[in-house]
């Protein structure tokens, strides 16, 4: 291996190094110098929703310098050659990179019966360009993994599956682009080093990322342990994650003011409507997404005092910019006291409060 290669990887390193480990850490007393809530929770500087959509937009802008970067890598700095080039055995270089006296069943014969240290002595490293090959492939895209779900609350959601089925398929592309450019080879080594690299990467956002960004992560976790200890034997517990709210029932009395109201003013959608001729009452179903609310109005049933419908939305801040434009007066932010996220809060027809809670 030459001295160019170690210098390219000893740089890559450190910039991956500093990306996983400085980026939070600044972010973070970025953040609590400027009095903003990384945890969606309400914020006391009152520009809040400004600054937290400019450090969104300053993020995203260094994932796609970093991806022209990894494009300029990976196609421009190559020229094109005159042959197609496929290689599919899996991980051949990367196991002919070394070598053992008595094979790799050999090997391990001696790690289980000689240990440890008998064995790692019995390796020598023939090839240590593949090996730097794989490393470097490996370190390309942690930082992939890893600012996925730092930067996008849709990788977040789903941090144990998204972020690293993102770089399998990005690899996937890559190396079919190289291939039809003949930029480079397919090299389906490639594939598996590149996805073991996102792979590290979202575990690095989960140990590093996330815990220096919400500090309250060791409560949240003692208390979803002690929730899980409790409730796994409880009857819903097997069904949680297929277990959703679906529909709340509210009471109406004017026909007119509720449908405007939650299909005008806050775009539900009017699912059905069933008269009902001999009672007078009307039903409306109203749907946006997974969520149903039916409306039951009636001359002859009282309204309650006071209705309560809770919605929970990301990107508060343009729910409210939204609400305000159709009409809504929101006010100002509020915390909620139970989860200590921001809300928003209005009232609608017929004694009903409706809460938004949610985060950026």
């Amino acid at each position: 291996m030459d001295f160019n290669s170690i210098k390219i990887n000893v740089l890559i390193t450190f910039l991956v190094a500093v990306v996983v480990f400085l980026l939070p850490w600044a972010d973070r007393r970025i953040c609590r110098r400027l009095r903003l809530n990384l945890e969606g929770g309400l914020s006391e500087n009152p520009n809040a929703d400004r600054l937290l959509r400019l450090r969104q937009r300053l993020l995203t802008l260094g994932l796609l310098l970093y991806f022209v970067l990894f494009a300029w890598l990976v196609f421009f700095s190559r020229a094109a050659t005159a042959y197609y080039t496929v290689h599919v055995a899996p991980l051949e270089d990367l196991k002919n990179a070394f070598s053992t006296p008595t094979g790799f069943s050999g090997w391990f014969r001696t790690l289980f019966t000689e240990g440890i240290a008998s064995a790692f002595s019995q390796i020598s490293i023939v090839r240590p360009e593949d090996i730097s090959q794989f490393y470097l492939n490996v370190m390309l895209f942690l930082p992939v993994g890893y600012l996925l779900p730092y930067v996008f609350r849709w990788f977040r959601s789903r941090v144990r599956i998204r972020p690293v089925a993102f770089c399998l398929l990005l690899s996937f592309i890559v190396e079919n682009l190289q291939l039809i450019s003949r930029r480079g080879m397919y090299d389906f080594d490639d594939i598996i080093s590149n996805t073991l690299g996102g792979l590290i990467g979202q575990l690095l956002y989960i140990a590093v990322g996330y815990v220096v960004t919400h500090p309250g992560w060791r409560k949240e976790l003692r208390q979803y342990r002690a929730w899980r200890h409790h409730a796994r034997r409880r009857t819903l517990f097997p069904y949680t994650r297929k277990a959703q709210a679906f529909r709340t029932t509210l009471m109406g009395s004017d026909e007119e003011a509720v449908r405007d109201f939650f299909v005008r003013q806050l775009g539900f959608r009017l699912r059905q409507q069933i008269d009902r001729r001999e009672s007078g009452d009307v039903v409306f179903l109203f749907e946006m997404g997974k969520v149903q609310v039916q409306v039951f109005c009636s001359p002859s049933q009282p309204i309650p005092e006071t209705q309560y419908l809770t919605i929970f939305a990301t990107r508060l801040s343009a729910v409210r910019s939204r609400l305000e434009m159709n009409g809504i007066r929101t006010g100002d932010y509020r915390r909620d006291p139970s989860t200590g996220l921001r809300l928003l809060r209005f009232t609608g027809p017929d004694n009903l409060q409706i809460e938004i809670i949610g985060a950026e």
